[in-house]
């Protein structure tokens, strides 16, 4: 899956697939977690938020059931 590299001090780049709502995040510490059945929307609203890092905690982290890959 292709990344995007943002500006935060905690998440180095994301990647999102639409047709399996599969989110992709990348760490600064290396870590890399996917995020299933993430809607469009948050994925959205996580590349547009101020501080993604927080956006992530509070909205993506304890809600989509997720896996480290890396």
């Amino acid at each position: 899956m292709n990344r995007i590299r943002v500006s935060s001090s905690t998440i180095h780049s994301v990647g999102y697939e639409p047709t399996t709502q599969l989110l992709e995040v990348a760490f600064h510490t290396g870590w890399i977690y996917e995020y299933y059945g993430v809607p469009s929307n948050v994925h959205h609203s996580l590349m547009n938020a101020s501080s993604k890092g927080i956006y992530h905690k509070e909205n993506i982290k304890f809600t989509y059931q997720y896996k480290r890959i890396h």
